[in-house]
């Protein structure tokens, strides 16, 4: 009988660039980002209607195209919860527009 082997995972930094690159979000802090993508989500939830609702657009299609510039490199998990956060945010933006 063969000795078992172990497997020996390497831990990952979580805090490497998904995507390598100059693009114009590399130079941006990533609290900036997020600091943005909360006052707009907050204007569009104040202020309702179709505004709040085209806001909530905008937001939505950054993120798809987010999405989809690192889609080769996510692992289908992480895939699975970024295209969850898309629907709610596009139930969030309908239910806006009632």
């Amino acid at each position: 009988m063969p000795p078992k082997r172990r497997v020996i995972r390497r831990r990952v930094d979580t805090r490497a660039p998904l995507v390598a690159g100059n693009g114009p979000l590399a130079r941006v802090p990533p609290s900036v980002a997020f600091g943005l993508v909360v006052v707009v989500f907050g204007l569009a939830v104040w202020v309702r209607g179709a505004a709040g609702a085209a806001l909530l657009g905008v937001l939505g299609v950054g993120l798809l195209v987010l999405l989809a510039a690192t889609w080769r490199v996510l692992r289908p998990a992480d895939r699975v919860l970024r295209v969850i956060v898309v629907l709610i945010l596009a139930a969030v933006a309908v239910s806006l527009l009632r």
